[in-house]
């Protein structure tokens, strides 16, 4: 196996000291988690969105360490009572069980066939 990149190293780096300076607020550390697990399938050749990444995650380090932030958490879109009751998302949408789709478009279909069925 080759050596780690500059840029996965610089990854990986962020990810201890997310973890550290989450280490004494609560449900920083299971956010840092789920959302480096979530953003785990993306492409290596993927650089632009990974270095986007990268430094979203400077930022909101520099926020965990600056004292002021307490807690970590999340905006949650509220779901509506239809929806709850389906067990379902959005309409056309899968669930999300937290692992990297196979399909990133969400087409069942072979790639021959069209999504209308031409």
């Amino acid at each position: 196996m080759s050596r780690p990149s500059r840029l996965q190293r610089q990854v990986l780096s962020l990810y201890r000291e997310l973890l550290r300076a989450g280490r004494g607020k609560p449900g920083a550390e299971a956010r840092v988690r789920a959302e480096f697990r979530q953003h785990a399938c993306l492409p290596r050749s993927d650089v632009l969105r990974i270095e986007y990444l990268y430094r979203r995650g400077r930022r909101q380090l520099q926020l965990l360490r600056s004292g002021h932030a307490t807690a970590m958490g999340a905006f949650v879109r509220p779901r509506d009572p239809a929806e709850e009751s389906s067990g379902a998302g959005a309409p056309g949408t899968q669930p999300d069980n937290g692992a990297c789709p196979r399909n990133p478009l969400g087409i069942m279909e072979s790639p021959e066939t069209l999504p209308d069925g031409r």
